[in-house]
């Protein structure tokens, strides 16, 4: 099975250099932090889509109607 351009030997071989630089006490902080930027870069992109077809509907500001 591969996952992107990576199979399951490399995927190993990248997680296994993770945990030897960063040590396995560290690597669920890490793993929760990660989780939480994704998160909030979702949320982020979606408030921004939102606030982009709300505005496409509303007239320009600084305009006389």
């Amino acid at each position: 099975m591969r996952i992107g351009p990576f199979g399951h030997w490399e995927i190993l071989i990248i997680l296994l250099v993770v945990l030897l630089l960063f040590g396995a006490k560290r690597l669920p902080g890490m793993a929760k932090s990660v989780g939480q930027s994704v998160r909030e870069f979702r949320r982020g992109i979606r408030d921004d889509g939102e606030d982009a077809t709300r505005d496409e509907g509303a007239p320009p500001t600084g305009t006389k109607l």
